[in-house]
């Protein structure tokens, strides 16, 4: 289960925190290879993701200490990555 830290009922071991990355959609359902070309460039750099499909798109969580170098590795495989304003 995927869930606001704030929500997790007691006494359920959790792991966090986590950040997630939006994958820019809608994608068709029919099309592969996405996560594959995001997964690629963290596996080589030693970061470890949880990704989540939806109907029309990805998300990709990383551990909230693991950020800044998720977006490196993504950025050095040619991947845009814009961050929310604020």
């Amino acid at each position: 289960m995927i869930c606001a830290a704030a929500r997790v009922p007691a006494g359920v071991r959790q792991d966090g925190p986590w950040r997630a990355l939006k994958v820019a959609g809608p994608f068709d359902f029919g099309t592969t290879g996405v996560i594959a070309a995001l997964a690629r460039p963290l596996a080589e750099a030693g970061i470890s993701l949880l990704p989540v499909a939806t109907f029309d798109t990805d998300y990709l969580l990383v551990k909230a200490g693991a950020l800044d170098d998720s977006l490196i590795a993504l950025q050095s495989y040619g991947h845009s990555v814009q961050l929310p304003a604020g």
